[in-house]
């Protein structure tokens, strides 16, 4: 069974956000990257760009199928993690240490409507996942 860093929040889409100081790193979870398989290329969006919880920043392509990647929060794009482009197999390696986006929060509030580690373990547990 796969670990979830207790730190971290989780959606029900599978990704995960570390809040540090009204910024959120965002990544994808363990069980995401083992649904995808191989990461052969991540689509992020531009530093600057603004985004509402739910809201799609761009896409994750394996070798069997193109994602969504879904915004825990509602915030603004401080940084992208350019690194990505050129080894997206990172996220395949190490999920939890590869981050996507950091997000300038516009509401810290929203992170109390997702997951913790345990919840987000139950989820995929109790899925059958």
């Amino acid at each position: 069974m796969a670990s979830y860093p207790a730190g971290f929040k989780y959606t029900k889409d599978h990704e995960w956000i570390e809040i540090s100081g009204g910024r959120g790193k965002i990544g994808i979870t363990d069980y995401a990257q083992q649904q995808l398989g191989d990461v052969v290329y991540i689509d992020l969006p531009e530093v600057g760009a603004t985004l509402k919880a739910g809201q799609s920043f761009g896409t994750i392509e394996s070798v069997k199928a193109v994602s969504e990647l879904y915004s825990p929060v509602s915030g603004e794009v401080l940084e992208v993690n350019t690194g990505l482009k050129d080894k997206p197999e990172a996220v395949n390696v190490d999920p939890h240490a590869s981050w996507m986006i950091v997000l300038k929060l516009t509401d810290s509030g929203q992170t109390s409507a997702l997951l913790d580690a345990t919840q987000y373990a139950d989820l995929v547990s109790s899925a059958g996942l």
